[in-house]
């Protein structure tokens, strides 16, 4: 399946696959989205930071590692200890991940290494990536995927319904749900009924809240109990 690496309106990059019509992030910006829907909505809903010895987050789908980078840089901001753990079935290569030009446009070259590092590290061990953020990643579908850790939050970044639709379904979403801790949150770009409705009935509290740039509403659901 070919990728693209193509260039959002913030300046930074995402990857098209043009066979699935589908784009990593927003074309109207990959880091203005990722800060929006997954570090103010979700990780920042989580408060106060510093009163959780240690947040525990699974990300659906590692992709180009943005979601995760931009949690580091909150680690480290608030010197918050995160687990952080992701599923990813078609890493990006070498090429590609040395051509993304987050560090850079998040003025922080520093760190270009360390983004590096999350692509490259073993699969399916966790790694200590900084004093504040520990990551382990997976090589392996969602349907098949099985922990034993609880989360705070769950960042749910899978292509499109249309794309996938297999990964928008209540199964998926009890599954979520079943390891998302009380009180705990989800948030996703996607705003549809279909998902809405899956999540509801999954156990979700949902609602809609304002979408990133170019989005007008997205979604965040809470367990609860």
């Amino acid at each position: 399946m070919q990728r693209k690496l193509i260039l959002t309106s913030d300046g930074s990059h995402s990857i098209e696959i043009p066979e699935l019509n589908v784009t990593y992030h927003s074309v109207y910006g990959a880091i203005q989205e990722s800060k929006h829907v997954f570090i103010e909505a979700g990780l920042k809903s989580i408060r106060p930071l510093e009163a959780v010895r240690c947040i525990r987050i699974f990300e659906m789908g590692f992709g180009t590692g943005l979601n995760a980078l931009l949690t580091l840089i909150e680690s480290e901001k608030y010197r918050q200890t995160i687990y952080y753990e992701t599923v990813e079935l078609f890493p990006l290569n070498d090429e590609e991940i040395q051509s993304l030009n987050y560090c850079r446009q998040l003025q922080r070259s520093d760190l270009q290494a360390i983004f590096e590092q999350l692509h490259n590290c073993e699969w399916e061990k966790e790694t200590g990536i900084t004093p504040h953020f520990k990551f382990k990643k997976s090589k392996i579908n969602l349907l098949n995927f099985e922990t034993s850790e609880t989360f705070e939050l769950i960042c749910f970044d899978a292509f499109a319904p249309t794309a996938q639709p297999e990964l928008w379904t209540e199964e998926i979403f009890k599954k979520m749900f079943s390891i998302l801790k009380p009180g705990g949150v989800l948030v996703t770009y996607c705003s549809k009924g279909t998902v809405r409705r899956a999540m509801q009935s999954a156990g979700f509290t949902v609602e809609k809240i304002p979408g990133p740039r170019g989005k007008r509403e997205m979604v965040r659901g809470r367990r609860v109990k």
